[in-house]
């Protein structure tokens, strides 16, 4: 039972959704990688990758959109996480950039609907339930003080990830 109508968590393959836009978990070329990515990027077809050829990669906590091609989506926000290096490198601050700056580029553009996977949680190494924590506090931050997105969805891959993040939205 989640308190915040803004905020929702959905358990299963963020690129099956319909939303205004999916968040890619992507590396600093944005052409594709394993994981989230590469599944994003084998999902929407060529055209994004050649979309993403002409931005000229992306910096580690910042982000830029595309469209969604073959998605359900209609964009594709890409972002690029830390890589976990036990926390000393300001990872935490990195991360959370990631969320304020894909939650920017959806208020720019009105997108209404927004899904976010657990960035740097897969080959980066981020502490899943550290991820978890940043992911939720910044989109009810940014949400507190913004009309748009109307909907932040957390997409979990697996039980264990659900779980974390539905502790966290219930308290």
């Amino acid at each position: 039972m989640m308190k915040n109508k803004r905020v929702e968590l959905v358990k299963g393959d963020i690129t099956s959704l319909e939303v205004d836009a999916i968040v890619n978990a992507a590396n600093s070329s944005l052409l594709g990688g394993g994981g989230v990515d590469g599944a994003i990027h084998k999902a929407a077809g060529p055209e994004l990758y050649k979309e993403c050829e002409g931005l000229k990669g992306c910096a580690t906590g910042e982000a830029k959109i595309t469209r969604g091609y073959g998605l359900k989506a209609k964009h594709v926000i890409h972002t690029v996480g830390p890589v976990w290096y036990g926390g000393y490198r300001d990872e935490h601050v990195t991360l959370a950039s990631c969320y304020q700056a894909s939650l920017s580029i959806a208020k720019k553009n009105k997108i209404k609907t927004i899904a976010f996977p657990g960035i740097s949680t897969g080959v980066y190494g981020f502490p899943k339930d550290l991820a978890a924590l940043i992911a939720v506090n910044e989109s009810n931050r940014f949400l507190k003080k913004n009309a748009y997105p109307e909907k932040v969805i957390f997409v979990a891959y697996d039980d264990e990830s659900y779980e974390t993040y539905r502790k966290l939205l219930d308290q």
